[in-house]
Formats: structure tokens, sequence, C-alpha cells
């Protein structure tokens, strides 16, 4: 057991109400765990806690064994924590290769100007990554004219540009045709194995959730109500009456 993320007691508050409410989880390397609930569980802000976007009221959050609460987004980015979200966050007027040449050109803490444009910097990085996730073809073109897919397999180069050991997806497949969910998430379990990632991420799709984690948190009302393996989780009674609408 590799253990990469290891959270305890996880709470926060927004005036009155309680978003989060002692969630303790853990996740290891090579898994891929999914994080369910009703609209206002608390799934984003738990999101939010974990890459410091949030500070915590209580609890702990390890990243391989060391705390990273109160640290910045991009510490903890630089860390070894990716993310993608469920609005894709790509420079629209770029193209498709100098999103992900940006990445890594902020990983490596590199500067560009007048004698050194960014479009030369890790050209043949940036090309690896998007012939990884099918976008190779396409690498030269803005941003901004591609299919709302193909904009989450660019987000998904520009996260893996960054070298991570956890990956967080906010609602990876929002916005894709049924076809496209399975594909992406297709992709993201072959990147688990081949790098030895772990990924936690949130989905409204069942099939898609049932379909590729390898276990399941579920969260109501910000407390963690039922973990457990997709079958164990599908059969829990608390899940079904307050999720599945009591359908096993």
């Amino acid at each position: 057991m590799n253990r990469r993320l290891a959270v305890e007691n996880l709470q926060r508050a927004f005036g009155g109400v309680q978003a989060v409410r002692g969630v303790s989880f853990a996740l290891d390397a090579g898994e891929v765990l999914a994080l369910i609930g009703p609209n206002g569980a608390g799934k984003t802000t738990c999101f939010n806690l974990l890459n410091g976007q949030l500070r915590p009221d209580a609890g702990t959050v390890r990243l391989d064994g060391v705390d990273i609460v109160g640290l910045p987004p991009r510490r903890i980015w630089r860390m070894g924590v990716g993310r993608t979200f469920q609005i894709t966050a790509t420079f629209a007027s770029m193209t498709v290769r100098e999103n992900v040449q940006m990445v890594l050109l902020s990983v490596h803490r590199r500067l560009f100007g007048l004698w050194t444009p960014a479009a030369s910097g890790f050209r043949d990085e940036a090309m690896a990554l998007l012939e990884r996730v099918g976008m190779g073809a396409q690498a030269e073109r803005p941003c901004g004219v591609l299919a709302y897919g193909d904009l989450k397999r660019v987000e998904l180069a520009m996260a893996l540009a960054g070298d991570p050991k956890i990956l967080l997806m906010d609602e990876p497949t929002a916005g894709m045709a049924p076809g496209e969910r399975q594909e992406l998430m297709a992709l993201t379990s072959s990147l688990v194995r081949e790098r030895g990632l772990a990924v936690l991420f949130t989905e409204h799709d069942m099939d898609v959730v049932f379909g590729h984690a390898t276990r399941i948190i579920v969260l109501d009302r910000g407390q963690l109500i039922a973990e457990g393996t997709p079958d164990a989780v599908r059969a829990d009674p608390k899940v079904q009456a307050v999720y599945l609408g009591g359908a096993a």
C-alpha cells in the first residue's frame, strides 16, 4: 500500500452552515476514488480544502505524510496535487499545444521574453502529453474553437504536465456526451495504471461512477455516510435513501 492522501476530521463552516463535518478518508496510489452525494453535500468544498483554495476550520490533510493545511494552492500543486475543474480552465486564444507548454514552463520555472518565446519551450514534451490524451492532431488549433469534450482532454493534459501524484477531478465529464464520458474515464483509468496516480473525482453520472471507481465515498449534508466498493455502496440503505432514489 502506498498511501498518498490521508484526511482526518476535516471541517469547514460558512456562517451557520456546516459544509464539511468531520470527514475522514484515505487515498492510495493506483486508486480511483469517487466522491459522490446530492447537490449541496459538500463535495466541491471538500475539494477546495484539499488543494488549499479553502482552509479548514479543523482537521488535517496529509500528502505523503506531510500536513499541507495552510499551504497556498501553488505550493500544494508543486508538491504533486493536480486538479481539473467542472468548467474547463484553458486560454481560449492560445493553441492546444501552447496551453500545455504554459504549464510545463511554470513547472520548470522558466521565463520567456522577446528572445525566448513561450512557443519554443517544451514543445516535444507538450506534444507527447497531447498524443497520450488523444489531442495530438489538434495541437495547433486554438482552444476557443474546440468541442467541449476535446477541451476536457486538453485540461487533462495540462494537469498531467504538472507530473501529479494525486489528481483531483471535479465533475470531469460534465457537459460531455455519454460516449465521451466513458472514453475520458477509461483514459483516466489507464493513466492511473501507467503512472501510479491516485485519482479523486466527483461525478453525477452514476454509470461513470460505478463503471470506473475502485472505491466510493458518499457525503450528505457535509458528513460521510458510506464508504466502500461500488457494489457495497450501491447496496447501502442510507445511500439508496438520500442519493439513489431507493433503488438498489
